[in-house]
């Protein structure tokens, strides 16, 4: 991939186009995929810093009877129509902060700004499209989303959380259980009392039939957890389900709302103010699904960074989990685009003593404690890890994980198997380039990895859809 195609602009397809295949594509493979991601980098004379902050390009690909049909549409969000209209950036985004024009009443717009603490946030929603009821919506971590229709890609209306249930922020990448409920996570700030991270469940029946009345209007919540921190919460972006239970992970990568509150009148950008403090713990959290009680155990671990759950299962007595985690947060910093449009040798030198490899690792936790165990005990009896609990002299359990492979990102798994005990997850390899080209598959029983790459192919995170009668759970397709 050239350096200089790094955070140019993407055009849309509003219509269907009929791909060109080379090879074959099975033809029970049937259905459209959507994907979602930044396309729009520059707005007249200006330009993001980010590559998360690019504005949304909503992507569909169609299968049907051994043929593909792509089309892909801006998302027009306010955030898009604002900025297209003043041909400039002027919303800001986390990694590019836009400052208010001192000819306007600056005292103001402070005053608004320090009486509701937490910034109104872009609905420039890049990250994910995800379900709720049968509504689909476009999906980043603030409170605002937008309804897509997913044949056509346009907005249908713009979503707030806040009317529904109270939430500064949630994450795009929700849990859809058998039945087709959604599980989703999401952080309740100041301006909604005691600040709390929040569990909640929307209905598979939630959707009305004409899809007029939104599917948020029959959200639950399943439970809140305290911040361990009120003015430094745990940032997330996924978290963990299994049949019975909810992992939440509560790391030391934390935000700082009184940073977060001033940072347009400090001259900062919003990811300024999430900080990593290597000195901390990390807290996990087990929440009863159905009680919406946490577990009394304390379970902790060192300190890391983690963006992304692969899975999570029950086994014998024990809550198992899998996740990928880092030794700092640095990880963010390498996605500006000044870093990305480095050439490959200089992106190297200027990262390698910064920046901790991603790392796949699985937890245990004993379902069963007794307080009266012996200090050191390691109460994780399973056979088939190395993973640890062992016990302290104040009951808590201190977890050390079993490292499965080194150097994936972007996980995916059957998800038939979301919840369930499972043996492959695929990914994005991740080594010393800006520009991801292999594919991986790997095999958490014989701790086996296999990887696919073409020249002149730079794959996204892979889908794994499984193959008409498969038997086997790696019988598929990864898209």
């Amino acid at each position: 991939m050239s350096q200089s195609i790094i955070g140019k602009n993407g055009t849309e397809s509003p219509e269907p186009v009929k791909a060109e295949v080379t090879g074959c594509v099975p033809e029970w493979l049937q259905g459209t995929l959507l994907r979602n991601g930044p396309g729009l980098f520059k707005v007249g004379d200006t330009e993001y810093n980010h590559w998360f902050d690019g504005m949304a390009l909503i992507h569909s690909f169609t299968f049907k009877d051994g043929d593909v049909y792509y089309r892909s549409k801006f998302l027009r969000s306010d955030t898009f129509k604002k900025n297209t209209q003043a041909n400039k950036i002027v919303v800001s985004e986390f990694g590019t902060m836009i400052y208010p024009d001192p000819c306007k009443n600056i005292f103001s717009k402070a005053f608004s700004y320090l009486l509701a603490a937490i910034p109104d946030f872009t609905d420039n929603n890049l990250i994910n499209i995800i379900r709720y009821g049968e509504d689909y919506y476009a999906s980043s971590e603030v409170n605002y989303m937008n309804q897509i229709d997913p044949v056509t890609l346009d907005v249908i209306g713009k979503m707030n959380y806040r009317n529904h249930i109270a939430l500064n922020m949630a994450t795009a990448h929700p849990h859809y259980d058998d039945e087709g409920n959604t599980y989703n996570m999401g952080t309740a700030l100041m301006r909604f009392g005691m600040p709390n991270y929040v569990i909640f469940k929307v209905p598979v029946n939630a959707s009305d039939k004409e899809h007029k009345k939104p599917a948020l209007r029959k959200v639950k919540q399943v439970c809140s957890i305290p911040f361990r921190s009120t003015l430094f919460p745990s940032y997330f972006h996924s978290f963990g389900m299994t049949e019975n239970y909810i992992i939440f992970v509560e790391q030391p990568f934390k935000l700082d709302i009184l940073r977060l509150a001033t940072a347009i009148f400090r001259s900062v950008n919003w990811a300024s103010c999430l900080k990593y403090d290597k000195e901390d713990i990390t807290l996990i959290h087990l929440v009863d699904k159905k009680t919406g009680k946490a577990v009394s155990t304390k379970f902790y671990t060192d300190a890391l960074v983690v963006f992304h759950h692969i899975n999570a299962y029950e086994d014998d007595g024990h809550v198992v989990f899998d996740m990928i985690t880092y030794k700092d947060s640095n990880l963010y910093e390498m996605f500006y685009l000044v870093n990305l449009r480095k050439e490959t040798h200089e992106f190297i030198e200027s990262n390698m003593g910064n920046f901790s490899p991603p790392i796949c690792q699985r937890f245990v936790l004993p379902l069963t404690v007794d307080k009266d165990t012996p200090k050191g005990t390691n109460l994780v009896s399973l056979k088939d890890t190395t993973a640890k609990a062992v016990m302290q002299r104040d009951g808590s359990l201190y977890c050390l994980p079993d490292t499965i492979f080194e150097g994936l990102e972007l996980p995916g798994i059957n998800y038939k198997l979301n919840g369930k005990k499972y043996r492959y997850f695929y990914g994005s390899r991740v080594e010393w380039t800006p520009h991801p080209n292999k594919i991986g598959k790997v095999d958490i029983v014989t701790r086996k990895y296999i990887e696919w790459t073409e020249e002149d192919c730079y794959p996204s995170e892979p889908v794994f859809v499984a193959s008409s009668g498969a038997m086997e759970e790696d019988d598929g397709e990864r898209q």
